[in-house]
């Protein structure tokens, strides 16, 4: 399976709620679907997702994690989706893994959920959707809401603002709409 190139965030509340639809098809539709609401609500990578456990977020409001690529401490806010959190875990034990496989119990690995996101991608016709669009959906939608790309850069641990900028795409779409109008 090849990655899809350009990875997207999903740039409207249509976008991410056809992608919600989309991924309510798979068999695994609740934890999935919880995979990509915990995504993109908190800017997590998917490698810092997978190995959470049900006792890491069960009725906490934040959680502290190290991140697997940076091995920097990240203080997680989980306030707007404990509702989603909690119908989720509901009756597992602490020690299950959150998005664990049917098949062996630990958490899926890192293909397996690109494959999830690719297969529910394709049902909504999009090739630009992998698992950093997840994050990239939680930068791009904090982005337009705050327009603080200082913090966000300091969020996704990167070293300049305009790294942050082109991760999101969001210099490409700042020339674009600047230039729509312009005329002389």
């Amino acid at each position: 399976m090849k990655p899809r190139e350009n990875v997207q965030p999903l740039r409207s509340a249509e976008e991410i709620e056809e992608f919600r639809q989309a991924l309510d098809r798979g068999r695994r539709a609740e934890r999935d679907r919880l995979l990509f609401d915990l995504g993109i609500n908190t800017g997590l990578r998917i490698s810092d997702l997978l190995p959470l456990k049900v006792g890491d977020v069960r009725g906490k409001t934040e959680v502290i994690i190290q991140e697997q690529k940076t091995k920097k401490r990240r203080t997680v806010f989980l306030h707007t989706i404990m509702p989603e959190i909690a119908e989720y875990v509901e009756g597992k034990s602490d020690e299950a893994y959150l998005f664990a496989s049917e098949r062996t119990g630990r958490p899926i690995s890192r293909t397996q959920a690109y494959r999830i996101f690719q297969k529910a991608a394709d049902w909504i016709g999009r090739e630009d959707i992998g698992t950093h669009t997840l994050r990239k959906t939680f930068g791009y939608h904090y982005y337009q809401q705050t327009k603080d790309i200082a913090t966000l850069m300091i969020i996704f641990n990167h070293r300049s603002q305009e790294v942050t900028k082109r991760y999101l795409g969001i210099e490409d779409e700042e020339l674009k709409m600047s230039l729509k109008k312009f005329k002389l």
